[in-house]
């Protein structure tokens, strides 16, 4: 059945998916209505479409399934309609003024004649024309948004894809829907293709192969990490995705990707005898990496300098002895235009950047020391002593930044320095890369520091892997073991889980140990035992500052279910507290969040002493804590741990999600004083040796494993590494021999 009438209050809205419950004067009498809405404002006449219900504890409602926003007819409703707040400009007293002037003619008046209202006292006609344009693109936008609604696309989703294409995205989306996936961020293959077949677009039109293509190949790049794909494998992968016919498939996949490859989307050619297809921006990423490397790795010192005497003082001067490994990794650093210096915790990586920076400053070279994230960069500047910028901050991002041009310094406006320090390297992906060695001057050194037994980025590429078996630049790998106590075992530990053997989990050290638990259920409850009581007893520490690292994402100890049930105890609800649901997730003020993507346009502030800083782009891995919850407008204020205030716009909350729990992908370049991490069985293809390894070395000052041993030594004996398909190592072997052509 159909009921009309204007909304009379709203009790609830998500915006997200625009689920509202509200109130309807339906033929004089209040009804309360449910289900989803592009927006809400009281006063708003909707004509709804469903059936009454009888739910068991809030009685009977109307629960509608599509609406129609309907124009009232009544003065009172037209007067009312206007002064809701849908009309930017026209108040309570404007929208009287134009009611008692017009009369039943408003709504005509106001779309065909908006000049006319100019006649009004206080309209003046730049104002009259621009409430006739406010109220034609609101009826467009209302039209589009619940045309998208139809497919299941969310009030936010809906809302960003007409921010796209405005007016023309019903005539767009019909025309071709899977242009979505090329166009909006968010939109994926599948979603598209919902639409596609309910529009009537055949399973073999050439739009559908070419999104099923880039599906295929941005989830390469996105869920695995390579910046390419053998042709052949990317055919069979996108086969299995469309179904369709294999002997038509063909024919139709070789058209797609020739159109992909002639608007320069994608590039292909022979690798090895191997025909590859990668897209375009991602060779130019490796490429320019590589012609960099090898034009800074050609800057080297023909003589080598000698810095024993140097050394010396600063050994006598801190009351340290370096190894000689040690001592070969300082003087190469100093004495090539790239390097780089591997090797696992406690092995003096610290140390020697600290040496390296005080023959620095005796040489009067200017130098700044870069990490990934912002935790790796506190952690550089705590230990060294001199500031540490996030590789972000230190290329400073330009103000609206686009993909094009991110940051301030690139290859026209050089970073002002002479040598450039990057710790954590392992997890620096080859789009960041690319953006750092296009800012690094020509006469530059570039050292990189990093463990490279650790999980390669999260981002595409596996810069530092690839670096170091180009066999280009000089690579110091440290072995020696310095930082340890004798009653602490996480340093000893790593070292034995990266050569393949158990650690020691006698539980009679202060900083490692085992929990037996054989059960899934019992190893989420003893996480959570240990993170909410046991252990914020024993350390001190707040609930919120323990970390608990997960493999897995999905699953009873995967960390969406340990985030539900860690924000329960840790940060339940309250009448104090402003919350609101995105998705599945409960966003409440007080819970400690993590930003999930790059985001180069929101802006900052934060306050360093007595000076006050703005900027723009908060990243990927970023935690911090929501301070403050607009319910009104849906803005999320979330204070990052580096001071960094930054003011979330609804359609932006998506890219946080809870941190009580997180990823051990997510967790590379961060150090927590405690860790918490369940041991579980899984697939061994993620369940690896370099994984747990990768887990345990985030600590600092206490690990506390939950599982079955079993499962633990499965992992520590799992040495397999899924190959990433890249391109940095041939191509920097390429560049380096042409650099010697040139200049030999």
């Amino acid at each position: 059945m159909t009921i009309e009438g204007p909304i009379e209050e709203i009790i609830f809205r998500n915006d997200e998916n625009g689920y509202t419950v509200f109130l309807l004067d339906f033929k004089g009498a209040l009804t309360t209505c449910v289900g989803k809405l592009v927006s809400a404002n009281i006063g708003e006449n909707l004509s709804l479409e469903g059936e009454f219900v009888n739910n068991s504890k809030y009685g009977f409602q109307f629960a509608f399934t599509s609406y129609e926003v309907v124009l009232p007819t009544s003065l009172a409703g037209i007067e009312r309609y206007l002064s809701s707040g849908l009309i930017k400009g026209v108040g309570p007293v404007t929208a009287k003024n134009i009611v008692q002037t017009f009369k039943e003619q408003t709504f005509d008046i106001i779309e065909m004649s908006p000049s006319s209202l100019a006649q009004i006292k206080n309209i003046s006609m730049k104002k009259a024309l621009e409430i006739g344009e406010k109220f034609k693109e609101l009826k467009k936008m209302q039209n589009s948004i619940m045309f998208l609604q139809k497919y299941n696309i969310s009030t936010n989703m809906a809302m960003k894809i007409y921010e796209v294409y405005g007016s023309n995205t019903i005539n767009v989306v019909k025309a071709n829907p899977y242009k979505l996936v090329e166009d909006i961020d968010g939109i994926g293959f599948l979603s598209a293709d919902r639409i596609a077949k309910s529009i009537g677009i055949p399973a073999y039109s050439e739009f559908r192969v070419r999104a099923g293509i880039l599906h295929t190949m941005l989830s390469a790049v996105e869920k695995t990490g390579n910046t390419f794909l053998p042709k052949n494998a990317l055919a069979t992968q996108s086969l299995a995705l469309l179904e369709i016919d294999e002997e038509v498939f063909g024919e139709l996949f070789e058209e797609a990707l020739d159109g992909l490859v002639l608007d320069k989307t994608m590039m292909k050619f022979w690798k090895d005898n191997l025909e590859v297809v990668i897209f375009s921006k991602y060779y130019f990423y490796e490429n320019s990496v590589a012609q960099k490397l090898a034009v800074l790795s050609s800057t080297q010192n023909i003589e080598k300098l000698d810095f024993e005497d140097e050394i010396d003082h600063f050994q006598a001067k801190n009351k340290i002895l370096f190894h000689d490994e040690q001592k070969n990794a300082i003087t190469t650093a100093l004495n090539s235009g790239v390097s780089v210096i591997t090797g696992g915790p406690g092995t003096g990586k610290t140390t020697i950047i600290k040496c390296v920076i005080e023959l620095l400053k005796q040489q009067n070279q200017k130098f700044i020391l870069m990490a990934p994230t912002g935790r790796a960069s506190k952690r550089l500047s705590d230990s060294t002593g001199e500031e540490a910028k996030t590789i972000h901050r230190a290329l400073e991002v330009a103000p609206n930044a686009t993909t094009a041009n991110r940051f301030v310094y690139n290859e026209n406006n050089p970073l002002k320095t002479d040598v450039v320090i990057v710790d954590e390297m392992s997890m620096v992906d080859v789009a960041l890369m690319s953006s750092l060695c296009k800012a690094l001057p020509r006469q530059c050194k570039l050292i990189m520091v990093g463990d490279k037994d650790q999980l390669p980025s999260v981002g595409a590429g596996n810069v530092l892997d690839d670096v170091i078996k180009s066999g280009c630049v000089p690579v110091c790998t440290l072995t020696k073991i310095f930082r340890q106590s004798d009653d602490s075992l996480i340093i000893t530990n790593a070292h034995l889980i990266n050569d393949g053997k158990m650690p020691v989990i006698d539980n009679h050290s202060k900083d490692f140990f085992f929990e037996e638990k054989n059960d899934l259920e019992e190893i989420k409850r003893s996480v959570i035992d240990l993170v909410t009581k046991r252990l914020p007893y024993f350390t001190k520490e707040d609930s919120t500052q323990i970390q608990v690292l997960a493999p897995l994402k999905a699953g009873v100890c995967g960390i969406t279910n340990l985030n539900t049930t860690l924000q329960e105890v840790i940060n339940p609800p309250s009448i104090k507290k402003m919350e609101f649901v995105v998705g599945q997730t409960i966003f409440r003020e007080g819970d400690k969040v993590m930003q999930t993507a790059n985001n180069y346009n929101l802006v900052w502030s934060r306050t360093v002493g007595f000076i006050d800083e703005q900027g723009e782009g908060v990243f990927n891995g970023d935690i911090g804590y929501i301070v403050k919850i607009d319910y009104q407008t849906g803005e999320t204020v979330v204070e990052f741990e580096d001071g960094r205030i930054c003011a979330y716009p609804r359609t932006e909350i998506s890219q946080l999600s809870l941190a009580y729990a997180i990823t051990i992908h997510k967790s590379q370049g961060s150090e927590f004083d405690t860790v918490v991490i369940p041991v579980i069985a899984g697939a061994p293809m993620i369940l690896t040796r370099n994984l747990i390894y990768t887990a345990v070395t985030r600590a600092k000052k206490m690990v506390v494993l939950v599982g079955e041993k079993k499962n633990l030594r499965r992992m520590v004996s799992n040495n397999y590494t899924l190959q990433r398909y890249t391109l940095l190592k041939g191509l920097l072997k390429d560049a380096q021999k042409k650099i010697k052509e040139l200049y030999e």
